[in-house]
């Protein structure tokens, strides 16, 4: 179940829908749902009441409220509601190496070169209350400059400076010639909006992440390495062990090995 955050922007939902539409292409084999924190529908909490079990993959591109507080609590409230439904929250699919190799590709999508030293680049994101969340921007940043010639400095739409303005007047003063605005938005909306009013008339402007191949492959790796995680812990609950154990003393004869054998399995002390 891929959970987004949702934006009164229809472009939005509609990038995200594309986006999973290419994660069904690569793996048919998933049932594969779309479902928002807020302001779009289904809602989280209206999707989980159609399964028994899932793994909720976050498509946040950072750790900040809606993944501590909003996304534990839709889940808290729906499993309150059914205490025998099985959930399983994966990690936000940011920062994350593929994201950048993303924005490195829309930069060049409008002409900017990783070798072009005259370049400043803006990293406009979302922004957060959360201090944690806006150094996990500035460090991917960082990592920026480092893979190009440019000079890359962090900026927020909202909730955390410095604006892009800010961050613009910033790199002309360190001697930018050019400048150019990467997105760390997974799709248009809203805040990507006021982005580009900040940015002014003379910045190129990269596009969102979006639907990128990177970005679905991304999405399945969240859920495989979950995914797994649940296996083996359902593999060593109580009911698994002992129907697990029946099996193999039937096969073998040798009582207890299972237990040790789904113990390791797990990757759990012997």
């Amino acid at each position: 179940m891929a959970v987004a955050h949702g934006s009164r922007d229809p472009r939005s939902a509609a990038t995200i829908s594309s986006l999973l539409d290419r994660v069904r292409s690569l793996r048919p084999d998933l049932d594969i749902r779309l479902a928002f924190l807020d302001l779009c529908t289904p809602r989280l909490e209206t999707v989980l009441t159609t399964v028994s079990r899932a793994v909720v993959v976050p498509l946040l591109l950072g750790r900040a409220f809606h993944a501590d507080v909003d996304l534990p609590g839709a889940v808290a409230r729906a499993v309150a509601a059914r205490p025998e439904l099985d959930i399983t929250v994966a990690d936000v699919l940011g920062p994350d190496a593929r994201l950048e190799a993303v924005a490195l590709r829309r930069l060049a999508e409008v002409g900017v070169s990783t070798a072009d030293s005259g370049f400043g680049v803006v990293l406009a994101a979302a922004g957060s209350q959360q201090a944690p969340s806006n150094a996990a921007v500035g460090a991917v940043a960082h990592r920026l400059s480092q893979h190009t010639r440019w000079q890359v400095v962090p900026a927020f739409a909202c909730a955390a400076r410095p604006t892009v303005s800010d961050a613009i007047a910033t790199l002309q003063a360190q001697g930018a010639h050019r400048i150019a605005v990467a997105s760390w938005f997974l799709a248009p909306g809203l805040l990507p909006d006021k982005v580009v009013r900040q940015a002014g008339g003379t910045a190129l402007l990269a596009a969102p992440l979006g639907a990128d191949a990177a970005v679905a492959e991304l999405i399945l790796h969240r859920y495989d390495g979950t995914n797994q995680g649940r296996l083996a812990r359902d593999r060593c609950r109580p009911e698994s062990i002992t129907a697990y154990r029946q099996a193999h003393d039937r096969r073998a004869g040798a009582p207890g090995r299972a237990v040790r054998d789904c113990h390791h399995h797990a990757g759990l002390p012997r």
